[in-house]
């Protein structure tokens, strides 16, 4: 038995270092390219780039379709069943191929006719790779099997391809609208290996579903993708809203600052995704064995978080002179108060994994619907009288009353459990 659990914590400790490489590779990459294409494209054009990934990365979520907490919940739960597998991905994929057709027609209608996007249309059409390589995506098939060398892998090549791409085509301040680009290209080529990979391990057709099957699907995670939905609007909107309201060049200076504070955004949201399929699994089998294991973990990447934050306020001003060689008061300013948001996130993030674990979907989706319409609304309130500081201080807000009721909640099933 000692064995088995040293040869069990060894292998999560390798899965954790291979996962991070991979992870570490995908938060740093942009963090490269970023300088660059300040410099070339301008405060205006980095804005109008940021504008139109944020875009992409919001439809992201319908192409999901629930795929990234649903699915994987499903696929960890059937992880020794390779037909019970091969059945969720028939029914996922063709879902999933239906939504892309449906999304690609209504946005490639919206970016030719409406005035907001039609000015900027090359740019926006040229972001839908984006959505194309999403939908090949394998990633959340992966994570349910614990195959972390394969997320690995996917990671990195697609990062390779963008940044190559960006450094050979973006010459000049009207090429920004490759940027995007790239990212879906950069998607598209490393998610086609990982997608056939996954077809010649499981049988992958329509043959293995049926159209009842797919109805169910679509019906069935149309609550969770709703909440997403709203979730997602939170996270890409602030850039999306700064842009409408206050132009370009304000944008761009948010974007310096999401920049640098998304990293650890993205950073916790993928240590979820690492941690969230065993975590239900252990749940599943043991409760204390998997509340162990989230306290350990979670509590360690906290710690880390929070050290990072301190360095991060402290070298405020290098880290954004990296970014813009004038470094201007303001911007170093915004940074220093950024902190405040991978900080919340890194409390709020581990008891949603606990919440969703548990199955309390519902109370997830109605809490992520009133916060979102919290946010957006605090957001656009704060913004007019603040500025970026306003932006910044309502996501803190939001996260912070989130960890609230969440903490109720845990609470309230630990006694039950008792």
């Amino acid at each position: 038995m000692i064995k088995t659990g040293e040869i069990k914590a060894k292998k999560q400790i390798v899965n954790l270092i291979t996962y991070g490489m991979g992870q570490g590779f995908n938060l740093v990459t942009p963090l490269l390219v970023a300088p660059y294409l300040y410099l070339i494209c301008g405060p205006e054009g980095y804005g109008k780039v940021g504008a139109g990934m944020a875009i992409s990365f919001f439809l992201i979520v319908i192409i999901d379709y629930g795929s990234d907490i649903v699915g994987v919940k499903d696929v960890a739960v059937n992880r020794d069943d390779k037909a019970a597998i091969g059945k969720i991905l028939s029914t996922a994929y063709i879902a999933r191929f239906l939504l892309l057709l449906m999304v690609l027609a209504v946005m490639a209608l919206f970016y030719c006719t409406i005035p907001y996007f039609s000015r900027e249309k090359e740019l926006f059409i040229l972001g839908l790779p984006i959505l194309i390589g999403q939908f090949i995506n394998p990633t959340w098939v992966f994570q349910g099997i614990e195959n972390f060398k394969g997320i690995t892998a996917l990671t990195i090549s697609a990062k390779i391809i963008y940044v190559a791409g960006v450094f050979l085509t973006v010459k000049n301040t009207g090429d920004y609208i490759y940027v995007n680009l790239w990212w879906g290209m950069g998607m598209i080529i490393a998610n086609l290996v990982g997608f056939i990979k996954l077809f010649r391990t499981y049988t992958i057709s329509i043959n293995s579903t049926s159209k009842d099957e797919v109805v169910i699907f679509l019906r069935g995670n149309f609550s969770m993708v709703s909440s997403q939905l709203f979730l997602s609007l939170q996270l890409y909107s602030p850039i999306m809203l700064i842009s409408f309201f206050t132009g370009d060049a304000m944008a761009g200076k948010y974007k310096i600052i999401e920049q640098i504070v998304v990293a650890f955004k993205t950073y916790i949201f993928l240590f979820f995704n690492y941690l969230y399929p065993r975590v239900c699994y252990l749940l599943e089998k043991n409760v204390k064995q998997g509340l162990r294991f989230w306290k350990l973990y979670n509590g360690a990447n906290f710690l880390f978080i929070t050290l990072s934050m301190l360095v991060l306020y402290l070298l405020a001003r290098p880290v954004v002179s990296y970014f813009d060689k004038n470094a201007s008061d303001e911007i170093v300013g915004l940074l220093q108060f950024g902190v405040l948001i991978p900080l919340t996130l890194a409390i709020s993030i581990p008891l949603k994994q606990l919440v969703l674990a548990w199955n309390y979907q519902k109370l997830y989706i109605r809490l992520t619907m009133t916060m979102v319409v919290f946010n957006l609304t605090a957001l656009i309130v704060l913004l007019h009288f603040f500025e970026i500081y306003g932006v910044l201080a309502s996501l803190v807000i939001t996260e912070i009353i989130t960890a609230a009721v969440y903490t109720i909640v845990i609470k309230k099933k630990l006694v039950g459990l008792n």
